[in-house]
């Protein structure tokens, strides 16, 4: 296998598209000649920069680097995975070995395995989800400090903050398994983020937090920071003065932001994965009104 070169570090990454395709091969190869039916492998890298202030001074500035590798090995419709944060030959083949051990003293599933080749998608567009954001902890620092100073400025009762952030990330990965699925993409998302602290003015006044932020691909895209800062105070603002009410039927309003989570848990619900186990609420539920019929997913 190539060493990592420069191309992946011209693109802020220590290894390279090409490297990571050597080693899912040599991955599958070995699981081939230890003798498994079939095999799948998949290499990763994530690298990034996050920054965060509070109260106008800087609390924490942290890097990641993670790479790993993952294999999955089936002997016949027996299955075993194991993955390994070393790229060397021989944590590789120990890492092949680890999953086909597994799949050799593990259960039948009559469920396991690999699509069949006539669904493997042979090409896919190019989705331009790659953005680099080549920012320096400074610059990064000053973003936030800028974010969580307009949520002070917005009123006087923006009396405290939990922070502000600002994350620059990006991954890339290559999988490939033996019914003839290859292919990888670089992706990255970039954020700026603070969550202020409004409180009643006066002795003991009530106290709410809310937050928001902005995240995008492409960090050109990102909403201003003074802009973040802003509507963050005033959704922190929103809630002062709340009150409960009795219980009762009524209509709901749900923000966009929320209403997107609820369906979380119908997602889970019909998943190929909750139905085979069992664990769905939506169990044997084919064909049944679901949502209320105003209701369109």
């Amino acid at each position: 296998m190539n060493h990592p070169d420069s191309r992946a570090a011209a693109s802020g990454f220590s290894y390279s598209r090409v490297f990571f395709e050597e080693l899912v091969d040599a991955a599958i190869a070995h699981a081939r000649k230890l003798g498994a039916t079939d095999a799948g492998a998949e290499a990763s890298e994530g690298a990034g920069l996050s920054v965060s202030v509070r109260k106008g001074a800087l609390e924490t500035v942290e890097r990641n680097r993670d790479k790993s590798l993952g294999v999955t090995v089936y002997v016949g419709q027996r299955r075993g995975n194991a993955s390994t944060s070393d790229f060397s030959r021989a944590s590789l083949e120990q890492t092949v070995q680890a999953a086909y051990d597994i799949a050799r003293f593990t259960a039948e599933d009559p469920a396991a395995g690999l699509p069949d080749e006539a669904d493997v998608v042979r090409d896919y567009p190019d989705l331009d989800l790659f953005h680099p954001w080549a920012i320096s902890a400074e610059r990064a620092a000053e973003l936030a400090l800028q974010c969580e100073a307009a949520a002070f400025a917005v009123d006087k009762r923006i009396a405290n903050s939990e922070g502000a952030g600002v994350s620059a990330q990006q991954s890339h990965f290559f999988a490939a398994h033996t019914h003839g699925f290859r292919g990888g993409y670089a992706s990255s998302r970039h954020s700026i983020s603070v969550a202020p602290i409004a409180q009643q003015l006066g002795r003991g006044g009530a106290m709410e937090r809310d937050a928001w932020y902005s995240s995008q691909r492409n960090a050109d895209d990102l909403a201003s920071p003074e802009a973040v800062g802003r509507y963050a105070a005033e959704r922190a603002l929103s809630r002062l003065g709340a009150r409960k009410i009795s219980t009762r039927e009524c209509p709901v309003l749900f923000e966009s932001t929320l209403a997107a989570g609820l369906l979380g848990s119908f997602v889970q619900a019909v998943s190929g994965g909750a139905l085979y186990r069992k664990s769905s609420f939506l169990l044997d539920a084919m064909g049944q009104q679901v949502f209320a019929p105003h209701l369109s997913v």
